[in-house]
């Protein structure tokens, strides 16, 4: 009767490694599709502030997308990755079969899905057997946004930087009061650094009058006294060919920083010397043929910029 059991266990861990192979070969134009999400990466991420023990819980398998520290031993779907996990998850798989009772795995919750922090065993056991629910310990991470159980980590990473900007716009206006909806950003935070442009831009402006100066007084005139000239100087010298993937308020953050730090240095420095200054030192398009070649295509056909 082992014999038969060990038998079904092993052919088991064969068809789940065969479903691994043939995810990963489904998703070769796309391998973050076939990954498990890192918790550590997640965490990092969202940055949540506080965590809850929340018990016991039955938890639907489905929403099980990450580890903290196996995440490269098991595919999207915890199917095993790698011939090396048949042992251990061979005898999970004989205890399933022989109905003996399994200790509860333990989860982290955040965003509404799951993350192994042990257990990453069984929960592929019980994923690849059709399992639909799995007993858990779990404790939830705080997070503000809901996050989707297909996201990859550059999807979830995308979602937060929506509400962060969804979250600006409706504090401060801004979409309203300059008639701009393309301030965007390919990093988390930026947000909270402009707000912080702004209320600098306010301090200097409430210098020079007695009376304070409201909020969007001051995002009006940072707004067309200092984002929009960088940005057109971004824009006038093509600076943006040299950042490809990135958007011109990354760049306005950037060359801000930098503007400011040779402002220390050197003294009077003036605003298109800081630009191509920052572009001539982090540029990371290659200055041959192909940039060459982007350069006069860009000249010669107008082509439309991206505003952000």
């Amino acid at each position: 009767m082992n014999n038969i059991i060990k038998t079904q266990a092993e052919e088991n861990f064969s068809r789940a490694r065969g479903k691994a192979m043939l995810s990963r070969i489904q998703h070769f134009m796309n391998i973050d599709k076939d990954k498990l999400l890192s918790f550590n990466d997640v965490k990092e991420i969202l940055k949540p502030r506080n965590e809850t023990y929340r018990g016991m819980r039955t938890v639907p398998i489905n929403l099980i997308v990450g580890s903290e520290g196996r995440y490269r031993d098991f595919n999207k779907y915890f199917l095993p990755r790698s011939d090396r996990l048949r042992n251990r998850w061979v005898r999970i798989d004989e205890a399933r079969l022989k109905d003996h009772i399994l200790p509860p795995i333990q989860l982290y919750e955040i965003g509404g899905i799951y993350f192994v922090r042990d257990g990453n065993h069984r929960v592929s056991v019980a994923r690849s057997q059709g399992a639909e629910f799995i007993d858990a310990e779990v404790t939830s991470l705080s997070s503000e946004i809901h996050l989707s159980p297909e996201m990859t980590t550059d999807e979830l990473r995308s979602a937060l930087i929506k509400y962060e900007k969804n979250i600006f716009y409706e504090k401060t206006g801004f979409g309203e009061i300059t008639g701009c909806d393309d301030l965007d950003f390919t990093s988390a935070g930026r947000y909270d650094e402009i707000c912080n442009h702004i209320l600098v831009h306010k301090y200097f402006l409430n210098e020079r009058v007695t009376e304070e100066i409201p909020f969007s007084q001051a995002l009006v005139s940072w707004y067309h006294k200092v984002y929009k000239p960088v940005i057109e100087t971004i824009q006038e010298e093509r600076l943006y060919l040299n950042f490809p993937g990135r958007t011109l308020s990354d760049l306005y953050v950037w060359i801000v920083k930098h503007w400011d730090s040779l402002k220390k240095i050197y003294g009077g420095y003036s605003l298109p010397q800081a630009a191509l200054d920052f572009s001539r030192k982090y540029g990371t398009a290659n200055k041959g043929f192909k940039h060459l070649l982007a350069v006069v295509f860009d000249r010669l056909f107008n082509r439309p910029i991206k505003k952000s």
